[in-house]
């Protein structure tokens, strides 16, 4: 029995990950049955091809080498959310974007896809990588969710409105390439999903190009960008993305810890994504209790952690 969860952020919360990582090998106790870490997902502030939710900042090279090398030594690895829906050819050649890929292309790290574009082009220029089809592709068709899980990805993330859906859950012709993502906040059947994804992708796009032509040096004027394109000030005014835990459990599409390893485990499925990119640090402690730690232990579990974060040393990097 595995369950294999890909957890937010190998930037931001770098250090809370690798922390979580290390509690996870040293107080298995704590846990629940078969839970692993099978990735940490994002991407490199400035990466044009960033999705799903703008990343903002600036790093350099030995920060990414860093980063790469904290995961991977512990046995993670990195997944690049690569999920821009808005590339285009232009893009293809980004300097960082492609130096992030080289710096990781050991045939451990992976990458998450969107733009069949780039798809193509990460496939012919990076065969080492995994690559992972996004939920952001809003799949909302039975049939046309077999006939993804039927190509060559290493693994499919199933939009969360199928999350539910045990007719065609049962259906998949291959379940442990299936990811579900169990804490949706989006809500459901949201009208606007794809549209905000193409408007995250505008957004980082433009803050891209700010940090080529200015690096580190001249602030990213937002607001200004949101003049030119109205549809990302509607975006960011979401409530959705920010919910917390104790918000997003009576959502019908969640899927709660005893679903997991009641039925879906059973079912044959193993990988699970749990969202948080956007959550302050107390939010994701909630969910990572929540979902991974025996619901008998978590107020010790969370107490443990909390000391952890306080006191144990982790290498630190700065961007």
């Amino acid at each position: 029995m595995k369950a294999r969860f890909h957890l937010p952020d190998f930037v931001a919360k770098y250090r809370f990950n690798l922390v979580f990582a290390e509690f996870l090998k040293n107080c298995p106790q704590y846990f629940r049955d078969g839970v692993e870490i099978a990735s940490v997902y994002g991407a490199f502030p400035q990466s044009t091809w960033n999705g799903g939710r703008t990343q903002d900042g600036f790093c350099q090279k030995p920060f990414i080498k860093s980063v790469i090398k904290a995961y991977n030594d512990r046995g993670i690895p990195l997944r690049f959310t690569f999920t821009n829906p808005m590339i285009e050819e232009k893009h293809l050649h980004d300097e960082f974007c492609n130096m992030v890929l080289q710096l990781a292309d050991n045939g451990f790290n992976e990458v998450i896809v969107f733009s069949p574009l780039l798809e193509e082009y990460i496939r012919k220029n990076y065969p080492n990588y995994p690559i992972t089809s996004s939920t952001c592709k809003r799949i909302t068709d039975a049939d046309t969710l077999i006939q993804e899980v039927q190509k060559d990805y290493h693994i499919v993330v199933i939009d969360y409105d199928f999350n539910h859906n045990y007719e065609v859950l049962e259906k998949i012709p291959d379940k442990k390439k299936c990811e579900l993502l169990v804490n949706a906040c989006c809500q459901p059947n949201c009208p606007s999903r794809a549209q905000h994804y193409r408007s995250v992708g505008i957004q980082q796009i433009a803050y891209a190009e700010h940090v080529r032509k200015y690096g580190g040096s001249k602030a990213f004027d937002n607001e200004k960008l949101k003049e030119e394109h109205p549809e990302i000030t509607r975006f960011n005014a979401c409530p959705w993305p920010n919910k917390k835990l104790f918000e997003v459990t009576g959502l019908k599409n969640h899927i709660t810890p005893d679903e997991i390893w009641g039925k879906l485990i059973p079912m044959g499925f193993e990988q699970f994504k749990i969202e948080g990119r956007t959550f302050d640090m107390f939010n994701l402690i909630e969910h990572y209790m929540y979902y991974m730690v025996r619901p008998e232990c978590k107020d010790q579990a969370r107490m443990e952690f909390l000391l952890w974060l306080q006191e144990n040393e982790v290498i630190e990097v700065r961007a």
